[in-house]
């Protein structure tokens, strides 16, 4: 069972122990609405995180493709985010049948990328709202830029996203929505399927 909050627009879902049964649910209902976007090309594309790579990414690749969304991941290089940007449009293309996102440094060049080439929306796992133990250093500057909708995702027990400061992050984006899995740190391994469900939803359900 989840429960459910909205604050400012943005909404909150907290989940409960035993995700699987909640992500087989889902996943039948979600491949079976990927077919409205079929005729689309809508691809996700997802950046890896600092100490990634394109590779590493595979288990969300894999994921949204047996959950009928295209997929693929891009190799970007090392150092400021800003610098990478170039590299994951490049990749992505432009335009709303793209649909950004990554992993911690992956899903922040996502996000910065979506503002110069108008995504479709973004899907961000873990984002790395500030280095632990920096949380005067907030990397938010760009968010109120960001048009499309966007899915964040993190757990609440995250060095690098605290969560009250996350969920005043997230109300600087015009459109988004906060996912928070219970007990998970930085990164969402341990219930990716569950993740990935919710992500394919909001994709889907955000497909124009």
């Amino acid at each position: 069972m989840n429960a459910t909050t909205h604050v400012n627009g943005s909404e909150e879902i907290f989940f409960a122990p035993r995700p699987e049964i909640f992500a087989m649910k889902t996943h039948r209902d979600v491949h079976a609405t990927a077919k409205n976007c079929d005729d689309r090309k809508m691809r996700v594309v997802l950046g890896h995180g600092a100490s990634g790579t394109a590779a590493s990414m595979k288990p969300y690749v894999v994921g949204f493709t047996r959950r009928g969304i295209n997929a693929v991941a891009v190799d970007l290089p090392k150092g400021k985010a800003e610098r990478a940007v170039p590299v994951f449009i490049k990749t992505s293309g432009r335009g709303h049948e793209v649909i950004g996102g990554g992993q911690s440094f992956g899903g922040r060049v996502a996000s910065m990328a979506a503002i110069e080439a108008d995504f479709g929306g973004l899907v961000l796992f873990s984002y790395p709202l500030h280095r632990p133990g920096h949380t005067d250093e907030l990397r938010t500057e760009h968010l109120p830029s960001i048009r499309c909708p966007t899915l964040f995702l993190s757990g609440d027990r995250d060095p690098f996203a605290r969560i009250d400061l996350l969920k005043e992050a997230v109300k600087l984006v015009p459109n988004a929505r906060l996912e928070i899995f219970k007990g998970q740190g930085h990164g969402l391994l341990a219930v990716l399927e569950q993740a990935l469900d919710v992500a394919s939803e909001f994709i889907l359900t955000n497909c124009k």
